[in-house]
């Protein structure tokens, strides 16, 4: 049996109610939970930003109705237990691991808290202060990197469901009660929302056993959450983040009508891959800024939404969404050569667009993207996730999906979609640093930025700098706007 009919035979072997059950029966000792409602931060409603976060908080990190956070606590230390959760836009993610030994134990705590949660205020006022620290001190004060890539999307969805981090904004958060999570919950977390995917050795009526227990939420609707298109970007704006930092870190894209299935996307991502593929030293992007100037860090390239890159070299599941954007991350800058590096970055995306890709970088990408797909479902709670991204986005198994597409695709379909999708004259930049406005002035001025070197350069690189330091970024004084990082997610 194909991985391909593996999937959808699990997909037809064992369903909810007007849901979704994707079960591994195997050997493993370890049970292994996902439990994914289709619902996420962009269901908040206006001026409750945050609920859906909140909400998933209550249940992951609160109290039962018959037993409280502490106690939940002490009685998954035992068992080396805990309950996950992630929010993102379309997708609220719950995950667990337990071993065989403790499953009973474990799954009874398991279901009560998805099942009924204690709604305690204490729990609340503590979660809370915890998303609004989080936004605060942990992305606005202390993550550069991740504070940049929430910027861009946040400008680029302006008035979007999208437009606000998964976290919700302060005031928002600070308005939200007990009464407003109950009724979002009940909304929500319906039979119709819910793909329940367990794997592992558990016993043979487990299951059927999940499957009755969650029966027991709202039956709901099956309703797929309808965007508007985010605005067209008209050429190029800067959005530059003033705060007190040592370093410069540059996240710049735009919109693409592109995401797993669609003809493009697989073309595309070979192309992303190749400019700048996650935490890779042999991309283009790292060879050309890193590598051979010493610039910086990191150089890389993304078509899919990937938070907490700092933290991780592949990307969590359950974060399917049916908009997606192209963005080139670079961090950190020392900001005398901030200008220059956001040129380089420029000037390799336009290269792209304007010459494409050799047969051999093709060649080579697809055999590394081939290999790479295996580390994104080196776990089995991995697996189980791209399972139900894949349901999401109406495809076989990520896994077969994207090698067997890569068998087939191109170098002329790569170009063709780099031609159509890639919009360098087009995007928004957003700009986390300090002394932001001689930033500005230098970039809106079209002011050279010449580099200058610590030790010796080959000819071609300098020569490549000439061009470089006097690329016109384009960019009007109208088009440059500075905000200073406190007011961001207020």
């Amino acid at each position: 049996m194909t991985l391909r009919t593996t999937f959808m035979a699990l997909l037809t072997a064992t369903s909810l109610i007007a849901g979704k059950t994707i079960a591994q029966p195997g050997k493993s000792p370890l049970i292994t939970f996902r439990v994914v409602f289709q619902t996420g931060a962009a269901s908040d409603p206006k001026g409750k930003e945050g609920i859906a976060s909140l909400t998933a908080a209550m249940l992951s990190d609160g109290g039962s109705k018959k037993m409280s956070y502490q106690q939940r606590i002490d009685a998954l230390f035992p068992m080396a237990a805990s309950i996950n959760w992630n929010v993102d836009k379309e997708m609220t993610a719950f995950s667990a691991e337990t071993h065989l030994d403790n499953l009973e134990k474990f799954y009874a705590i398991f279901r009560e808290a998805l099942l009924d949660p204690g709604w305690r205020e204490d729990d609340l006022r503590r979660l809370k202060d915890d998303m609004i620290n989080g936004l605060r001190i942990s992305l606005r004060g202390n993550n550069d990197e991740e504070l940049g890539k929430e910027v861009l999307y946040s400008t680029i969805y302006k008035g979007h469901p999208y437009e606000h981090h998964n976290v919700g904004r302060v005031a928002a958060i600070q308005s939200i009660t007990l009464a407003d999570l109950q009724q979002f919950y009940k909304a929500n977390y319906t039979a119709a929302n819910i793909t329940i995917a367990v794997a592992g050795g558990y016993p043979a009526d487990f299951v059927s056993r999940m499957e009755k227990d969650f029966a027991a939420l709202p039956k709901g609707k099956s309703v797929k959450l309808k965007l508007p298109a985010p605005s067209a970007v008209k050429g190029r704006h800067l959005v530059l983040v003033e705060k007190q930092t040592r370093s410069v870190a540059f996240s710049f894209g735009f919109p693409i009508s592109v995401k797993r299935g669609d003809p493009n996307f697989v073309p595309l991502l070979v192309a992303q891959s190749w400019l700048g593929q996650h935490r890779n030293s042999g991309v283009r992007l790292f060879d050309r800024i890193r590598e051979k100037r010493g610039l910086n860090y990191g150089d890389y390239a993304y078509i899919e939404y990937f938070p907490q890159g700092m933290y991780r070299f592949e990307p969590e599941p359950n974060l399917a969404r049916q908009q997606q954007i192209f963005q080139i991350w670079i961090r950190p800058v020392q900001p005398p050569t901030a200008h220059f590096a956001l040129r380089l970055g420029i000037f390799e995306l336009e290269r792209l667009v304007r010459e494409g890709m050799s047969e051999d970088d093709v060649a080579q990408t697809k055999n590394f993207l081939s290999k790479y797909v295996n580390l994104l479902t080196k776990t089995k709670s991995a697996e189980l996730g791209y399972l139900i991204d894949s349901q999401f986005y109406g495809i076989p198994d990520y896994n077969s999906y994207l090698k067997s597409a890569l068998s087939k695709v191109t170098r002329d379909e790569v170009n063709r979609a780099i031609r159509k999708h890639l919009t360098p004259q087009n995007m928004i930049i957003a700009v986390i640093g300090q002394n932001t406005a001689k930033l500005r002035d230098a970039i809106v001025q079209e002011t050279a930025s010449p580099m200058k070197y610590n030790s010796p350069k080959p000819d071609d690189i300098l020569a490549e700098d000439k061009l470089v330091e006097k690329l016109k970024l384009n960019i009007p004084a109208a088009s440059a706007n500075i905000i200073k990082a406190e007011t961001l997610f207020e």
